[in-house]
C-alpha cells in the first residue's frame, strides 16, 4: 500500500531524471567548445584550434543523421548531431573570420612597410 502511495513522487522524479540525462546527452558535446569560442573571439587568434577537428565532427554527425533515415535511433542522439553540426559551423565561421582578418592586417602592414622603405 505504501509503494503505491509513493508513485506520485517516483514517476515525476524518474521523468525528470530521464529529461536531465537526455539534455546532458544533447548538449554535453557542445559544452567544451564554449570556452574555446570565447577565447578565440576575445584574443582574435585561432592558431591553436584545428579546423580538421571541425571537419571530422561535421562528417561524423552528418553520417549519423543519414543513418537515422535508414534506421531510427533515440531522438536525443539525433538532436545531439544537429546541435553539434551547428556548433561546428559556428566554430568554422569564427575561425575563418579571425584568420582572414589577421591575414588582411598582416598584408596591410607589410604593404605599408615596403612602401616607406
Amino acid at each position: 500500500m505504501e509503494a503505491q502511495g509513493l508513485d506520485w513522487l517516483l514517476v515525476p522524479l524518474q521523468q525528470l531524471v530521464s529529461w536531465g540525462a537526455a539534455g546532458a546527452m544533447v548538449f554535453g558535446g557542445v559544452v567544451p567548445y564554449i570556452p574555446q569560442y570565447q577565447d578565440i573571439r576575445r584574443t582574435q587568434n585561432a592558431d591553436g584550434f584545428s579546423t580538421y577537428v571541425c571537419l571530422v565532427l561535421l562528417l561524423a554527425n552528418i553520417l549519423r543523421i543519414l543513418f537515422w533515415f535508414g534506421r531510427h535511433f533515440e531522438s536525443p542522439l539525433l538532436w545531439q548531431s544537429i546541435i553539434m553540426i551547428l556548433t561546428m559551423l559556428l566554430m568554422l565561421r569564427l575561425c575563418t573570420e579571425v584568420r582572414v582578418t589577421n591575414e588582411l592586417n598582416l598584408k596591410r602592414r607589410s604593404f605599408a612597410a615596403s612602401r616607406w622603405c
